[in-house]
Parts: structure tokens; C-alpha cells; sequence
């Protein structure tokens, strides 16, 4: 069998609703597959079974528990399980297999970090709960959750000061960046996109970023990036495969805003700075100033093995492991 093929006979097997450990350990009971490179056995699985709802597999569904984690079933099988346990009316479903440990929202920024380094952009995270105030919850209307800035790579000198004498704002775009773990329905992606556009009013370019969007949402989510302009990033395990669903539309930078997020967060007001040390740097110290913008920003991956490593240690689903 294949992988997949075993992760089906087995939730043929065991029939009714069950956790990815369950199916793990099926596998391992009945000899179905043989785990020869994944170090992480039971991550696989949970990633397999991932991909089957990300890649639209209609023979495979899930349901969300009260604890957030997901439960699986055979689509044909449904029939067979109590429809109040789909419809979700019974929260405290008894399911099989230990409590999965789950990951962090903030584990994610790395991962995008990688991302948009790979694309020429430096990015820092922005903690709200170090700000003036930082306790208020509505500082996450005001703060992104990671901010990024690309600059124009002219290769002439004489072009570059050129440029930038008249107009500097032309020397780089900077982008914000609201994080979600998931969207899963309607109702979430409304609230985090229009997180999304209160916290990036004062950037060029503004995108509301989930490591799992479900599939049903995509026209919804087409419909607000031609309304509000907030574009949309899945993110991916390997950070290399990430990529960009909605483009974001540009717009001029609110100063004013940009201005109160100095004021109120000190490492926001020290990402401008260092973006401002290194568009006015002299080219003998340009490079050490983009040393020190590089080592400022939050740190990225250079390989795969690094990220596989994290993914394995914050218990983040890795759909790269075979």
C-alpha cells in the first residue's frame, strides 16, 4: 500500500470519527505501510491527512473539536455517525487516541520570515503586548502582526541618488501582515481580513496570511481582495512553497498612522529607522547598514533540513515528510 491507501483502509477499519493518532497506530497494529525515512511517523499521517482536505479529496472529512484539534471520517461512511456530531450541536465529542500537542500562532512567523526573504523582503515581527497600552485588546485592530520592507534595486548608483533625490518613497514599498493559524468558516475570515485591513491602513501593500484556508471560502475571499484590496498568502510547511492567492493593491503610505505606531511600539519605530539608516546609508557603508537591518529582522531559513527540524519541534503539520 501507499501511504494514502492505508490511511484509508484504515479509516475504513476503524469506522466512525478518529484522531490521526488513531489512524497512526492502526497503521502500525495491521503492518499497512512501513515508515522507513519520516522520523516523525505520526506528523505524517496527520499531514496526509491534511493534504486530503486541502487537495479537495471528497473521500475524506473532518470536524473541528471543542479543543480546536480535527477528528477524520470516511465520507461514505457518514451515514453511519450521529448527525449531531457532524453539525457540531455536541461539543464534548469522546474521540480516540492521546491529545495531540498543537502549535502556536506565532510559530508561523518564521516561516513567513523565510518566505518573504526568498522574495527580497525584510520582515519583523511587532509584538502589540509591548506597546503604550498593550494590554488593551483592541491594539490588535492597530498593530500587523509582522511588518516587511523591499527596496528598489536599481544597479547604477548615479540612477539610485538619482531617485532618491526626488522622490524616496519610490525606493521602497513596505507591507503589513496579519497572521491566522486557520480560517475555517464564513464568519472568521471576515474578522481576520478586516483585522487585516484596520492594522495595514498605513502601509503600500497589506496581506491577511493563514497557514490552512478552507477551500469553500476562496470566492469570498476573491470578493473582499477586489473590494478592500488586502491580499491573501497560504503558507506552507516548506515556507518555499508558500504563495500569494490574492495580490494586494498598492496604495500611498498613511504617515500619520505610521507616525502613532512609532510612538506607541518601540521595535516598530526601530524597523523604520533601520529602513531609513540603509535608504540614506553612503555606499561605503551600505552594506554593513543592511547587515544590521538583516540581523534586526526575524530569523528565516536557508534550507529545507532547518525548517523541517522547526516544523518537527513546534509540532507544526508537515506536509514535506514522505
Amino acid at each position: 500500500m501507499t501511504i494514502k491507501e492505508a490511511i484509508l483502509k484504515s479509516l475504513s477499519d476503524l469506522e466512525g470519527i478518529v484522531t490521526y493518532l488513531d489512524v497512526y497506530n492502526h497503521i502500525i497494529d495491521k503492518g499497512y505501510y512501513e515508515f522507513k525515512v519520516a522520523k516523525t511517523p505520526e506528523r505524517t499521517i496527520s499531514a496526509q491527512l491534511g493534504e486530503f482536505i486541502r487537495n479537495g479529496d471528497t473521500r475524506v472529512k473532518r470536524i473541528k473539536q471543542e479543543n480546536g484539534n480535527y477528528s477524520y471520517y470516511l465520507t461514505r461512511k457518514e451515514e453511519n455517525i450521529d448527525l449531531e456530531i457532524i453539525s457540531g450541536e455536541k461539543p464534548n465529542v469522546k474521540i480516540k487516541g492521546k491529545k495531540p500537542k498543537g502549535y502556536a500562532e506565532r510559530d508561523l512567523h518564521r516561516l513567513l520570515s523565510s518566505y518573504l526573504k526568498n522574495t527580497s523582503i525584510y520582515s519583523k515581527t511587532i509584538f502589540h503586548e509591548q506597546s503604550k497600552y498593550g494590554k488593551d485588546n483592541n491594539q490588535i485592530w492597530t498593530h500587523p502582526d509582522m511588518v516587511g520592507v523591499k527596496f528598489l534595486n536599481l544597479q547604477n548608483k548615479v540612477s539610485q541618488n538619482f531617485l532618491k533625490s526626488i522622490n524616496r518613497v519610490d525606493t521602497f514599498k513596505l507591507s503589513s501582515y496579519e497572521l491566522k493559524k486557520e480560517v475555517n468558516s464564513d464568519s472568521e475570515l471576515k474578522k481576520a481580513y478586516f483585522q487585516a485591513v484596520s492594522n495595514s491602513s498605513w502601509a503600500n501593500y497589506g496581506y491577511l496570511v493563514a497557514f490552512e484556508f478552507r477551500d469553500s471560502l476562496s470566492d469570498e475571499m476573491e470578493r473582499l481582495n477586489q473590494s478592500f484590496g488586502i491580499g491573501i498568502i497560504v503558507l506552507n510547511s516548506n515556507p518555499f512553497k508558500s504563495k500569494i492567492l490574492y495580490p494586494a493593491k498598492y496604495k500611498e503610505l498613511d504617515f500619520k498612522t505610521i507616525d502613532k505606531l512609532c510612538k506607541i511600539n518601540k521595535e516598530f519605530e526601530q524597523f523604520i529607522e533601520q529602513t531609513d539608516r540603509l535608504m540614506t546609508a553612503q555606499e561605503r557603508y551600505y552594506k554593513s547598514t543592511e547587515k544590521e537591518l538583516d540581523e534586526f529582522c526575524d530569523n528565516y531559513f536557508e534550507n529545507d533540513a532547518e525548517f523541517e527540524k522547526y516544523c518537527e519541534e513546534k509540532n507544526i503539520p508537515n506536509g514535506e515528510l514522505n
